[in-house]
């Protein structure tokens, strides 16, 4: 995306379009400029569809769109407007280019989709499927492989983007299969160093033990590529899973009765050692796990409302450095998220395919065809009309009935 020495002095239809001027897009197209000319002076040749992506000239690009502007057009390393956008986080653009049926699963050089680049980027925003037409294409492509192997949810948990990683695991992504070199969502979150990630993927896994004890094609398990890439945030993570693994037995160890108390929700046993000076309001348990751990972990509400009242600290963290906020996400625990403080994590079908049968038809009539062609400007007309509402919502304008619905939903 590197620009060359040799500038021009005039503008150019690139330049204009990363200006996002679309009156000034008009002239020069007016003068012959051409909507598919590709950028001569920058490495990635790209087109002004590709700069508009880019720069997230949304009005450009809806303009550009009107134009016929090739959204197929691929740079040198195959990415196509929708990849740029999706790259660059333009979630608008991204449904612009939907709404006019672009081919969103299109794979670049290295057979990645646009929903690998906004997982690599960290673009979750980009991978949320808010809409119908987006949530189809998404699906259809949940399990591609790149070149590595990896899907998207492998290219999330590789380089670290959480948000991104739950949202596909939400919409039915596996974590469960192997790379090219045999290596599992979890030794890519490992290796790189990404705890948040390892602690999701442990979280939603039913055997932890299959997780830790996973080989790749070199034999390294999660820990032994976490330790050779000196990650000591995750050896930690792991080592202490592994004992709570190996040592069944203490996982409610009688030692902490109240910690039992808060893990099983018994919050009169809680409260009778607390205010008895039993125990202290933030003892720790050989994990360095507090009551209030506990009680977020198992979505005891009542009891981690209590804590709080009597002052019990939230930011006490773990031997794996989770706090009881932490604790209650990794266990999608909303209630005890929100009480805690915890945060919270478009584009309409498109027009369908038209398809005629011409086989084993009957010739039609002068009026029959006048009706056909009448109806067909129609429909075309109907789906540029459909283009140009979501164009004006996306640039902020409202219709009557969104008004109506808007106003639905607040007395709902």
């Amino acid at each position: 995306m590197t620009q060359s020495k040799e500038q021009q002095t005039s503008k150019t239809i690139h330049d204009i379009v990363r200006t996002n001027n679309v009156k000034e897009l008009e002239l020069i197209v007016g003068h012959g400029a051409s909507v598919n000319e590709v950028d001569t002076r920058c490495d990635d040749k790209f087109t002004p569809l590709h700069w508009a992506a880019h720069s997230g000239s949304l009005e450009c690009m809806h303009w550009l769109l009107w134009q016929s502007a090739d959204m197929d057009a691929q740079t040198p390393k195959g990415w196509t407007p929708a990849h740029i956008a999706s790259i660059r986080g333009h979630d608008a653009c991204v449904q612009a280019l939907i709404n006019n049926n672009v081919n969103i699963n299109a794979r670049d050089r290295r057979n990645q989709t646009c929903l690998h680049m906004a997982c690599a980027h960290g673009n979750s925003f980009v991978t949320s499927p808010r809409h119908s037409s987006f949530t189809l294409h998404m699906l259809q492509d949940l399990h591609h492989r790149d070149v590595n192997g990896w899907t998207p949810a492998y290219t999330a948990a590789y380089h670290g983007r959480l948000g991104c990683l739950q949202m596909l695991v939400k919409w039915g992504a596996k974590l469960d299969d192997v790379d090219n070199e045999g290596n599992t969502a979890a030794h890519l979150a490992a290796m790189e160093g990404h705890l948040p990630c390892l602690k999701f993927i442990v979280s939603i896994t039913r055997d932890t033990r299959a997780v830790l004890g996973a080989r790749n094609d070199q034999g390294d398990t999660p820990k032994s590529l976490a330790e050779q890439f000196f990650k000591e945030n995750c050896c930690t993570y792991l080592d202490a899973l592994e004992w709570e693994n190996d040592h069944p037995e203490q996982a409610e160890n009688l030692a902490f009765p109240a910690h039992v108390a808060a893990y099983n929700g018994d919050l009169e046993h809680v409260k009778l050692l607390v205010e008895q000076g039993v125990v202290n309001i933030n003892e720790r348990d050989e994990r360095g796990a507090t009551l209030a751990h506990k009680a977020a972990g198992q979505g005891h509400v009542d009891i981690l409302r209590w804590l709080m009242e009597m002052g019990a600290s939230m930011d006490l963290a773990t031997q794996s450095g989770e706090t009881p906020k932490d604790v209650a996400r990794r266990f999608s625990q909303l209630a005890c998220l929100k009480l805690i403080g915890g945060g919270t994590d478009k584009t309409e079908t498109g027009a369908s395919h038209h398809h005629q049968n011409d086989s084993n038809r009957r010739k039609l009539t002068a009026k029959e065809e006048e009706f056909g062609r009448a109806k067909q400007k129609f429909e075309e007309l109907k789906k540029q009309a459909e283009i140009a509402k979501k164009n004006f919502r996306q640039l902020g304008g409202q219709f009557e009935e969104d008004n109506k619905l808007e106003t639905v939903e607040n007395e709902t």
